[in-house]
């Protein structure tokens, strides 16, 4: 960790805690461990793949000085991409829409990104918000000749991620801990990608499970549905996702995750997104499975700030 002065904020990014969870974890289960991505400088582990495309872009020569950087988002890539953006001098245009957190668009218009809106369907995530999102994507690189960051195909974004992978090895080996089980959401699947390679090379035993919501069970049964979990079930396979990454696919219910969000605040001094409460859901019913004397480590994405405006919190503000 960096104890002096820095000579950019991107410096700061990485180096987050991992936790052991305490109260909400039965005493019947493996302890949980979860690495906390708030500490980013947006709040999001996005950051760590946002840095390591943007710069790889550079010093490859596909991304030129000045030029236009451009993404489709739910928000957390989108609020990353625009902090590197503004940090490294381009410009940045990312494509959202209207279901998706306010904050996070905030965030990328307060980081000086332009935002274009694409309407969704009564506010669900679908493959068709999608795939209408890539086609206002694909305008701006013609029409403006920008630099698409390609967040699904670009094997780059494992470079950020291997470090939040040795990050957590290298904690867990500090405090004379084996992780047996790793697990996390998929969207674009390069954090998964990224700490599942660096988990497996360094522990070839670790059980790495792919997390997808029960209503949206791609990657299980090859059906796409709607649901409200930023971030996850894009619709697709992600490319980024080799078979060999991952032993299991596990759905988990997202009222169960959404419902998680509030305990793990107030129990466990979490604060976290409705991803991270999903990753822990997740992590939870492994836990259960493996049982006592063994570890199971996940993620939480982003901070609980992005989700302050929105009903992931109500049910805290309404109980008193």
């Amino acid at each position: 960790m960096n104890s002096g002065v820095v000579d950019s904020s991107l410096a700061t990014i990485g180096d987050t805690p991992v936790v052991r969870l305490q109260r909400i974890v039965p005493d019947d289960s493996a302890q949980v461990l979860v690495k906390i991505e708030a500490g980013n400088p947006t709040g999001s582990y996005k950051d760590r793949m946002a840095l390591a495309i943007i710069e790889e872009a550079q010093r490859r020569g596909y991304l030129k000085p000045g030029q236009r950087v451009v993404e489709y988002s739910g928000g957390s890539t989108g609020s990353s991409l625009a902090y590197v953006c503004a940090v490294k001098g381009h410009p940045c245009t990312i494509i959202s829409s209207d279901t998706f957190s306010q904050e996070k668009i905030r965030t990328m218009r307060a980081f000086g990104a332009d935002v274009v809106i694409v309407p969704s369907d009564h506010g669900l995530i679908t493959p068709g918000l999608f795939e209408r999102m890539r086609h206002a994507l694909d305008r701006i690189v013609e029409e403006e000749g920008a630099y698409w960051t390609d967040q699904f195909h670009n094997t780059d974004a494992l470079i950020g991620y291997d470090a939040l992978g040795q990050e957590l090895l290298q904690q867990t080996e500090r405090s004379g801990i084996v992780i047996d089980a790793f697990c996390a959401a998929v969207g674009t699947a390069g954090m998964l990608a990224g700490v599942s390679r660096t988990l497996k090379a360094a522990l070839p035993q670790v059980f790495v499970t792919a997390l997808e919501p029960a209503t949206s069970p791609m990657l299980s049964t090859g059906d796409a549905g709607p649901h409200h979990v930023e971030g996850i079930a894009t619709g697709i396979v992600p490319p980024l996702l080799l078979s060999d990454l991952y032993d299991r696919v596990l759905t988990v219910d997202e009222r169960t995750a959404r419902e998680l969000a509030v305990p793990l605040a107030r129990d466990e001094g979490v604060f976290a997104g409705t991803s991270s409460a999903f990753n822990i859901a997740g992590a939870l019913h492994l836990a259960k499975e493996f049982g006592p004397g063994r570890t199971v480590a996940t993620v939480a994405c982003d901070s609980g700030l992005k989700y302050l405006a929105g009903d992931l919190y109500e049910r805290a503000s309404t109980s008193n």
